[in-house]
C-alpha cells in the first residue's frame, strides 16, 4: 500500500486501465483539480463528461480503500509518524515478561488503538 492519498492523476490513470484502454493523462495547467488526456501527438483534450464521473468514482474508491488501511501506517510509523508507534517487538516482550499481558495490553496497544482506531 502506497504512503500517501491517491490523487485524481492516479485515478484517471487506473481507471483507464481497468477498462483496458490506457492513457497517458496529465493534471489540467488552467484547473489542478482537473486531468487531461495527452495523445501521441503531445496535444492535451479534457475527458467527457462521462469519463469525468467514472474518474471521480474511481478517486472515491481509492480514497476510501486508502483511508480504510491509513491506520495501519500510523500504527507501525510506515507513514513518518514516531509519536504514538509500537515499540520494538524485543521491548514489548521484555514488558510482557515483567509486567504480564494485561498490563501490556492496557500500557501498549491500548493507546496506539484508541489514537488510530479502525475505521467503521
Amino acid at each position: 500500500m502506497q504512503n500517501w492519498k491517491p490523487d485524481r492523476l492516479q485515478a484517471a490513470s487506473e481507471y483507464f486501465d481497468d477498462i483496458g484502454s490506457p492513457r497517458i493523462v496529465c493534471v489540467d495547467p488552467d484547473d489542478a483539480t482537473k486531468v487531461q488526456n495527452i495523445d501521441e501527438f503531445q496535444v492535451k483534450t479534457p475527458f467527457t463528461a462521462d469519463e469525468e464521473k467514472a474518474i471521480d468514482a474511481k478517486h472515491v474508491a481509492l480514497i476510501a480503500a486508502w483511508e480504510a488501511e491509513e491506520y495501519k501506517l500510523k500504527r507501525t510509523g510506515a507513514d513518518g509518524t514516531t509519536d504514538t508507534i509500537y515499540p520494538p517487538i524485543s521491548e514489548q516482550l521484555d514488558y510482557i515478561y515483567h509486567n504480564g499481558i494485561d498490563k501490556w495490553k492496557t500500557d501498549i496497544v491500548d493507546p496506539v488503538k484508541a489514537k488510530y482506531p479502525k475505521p467503521s
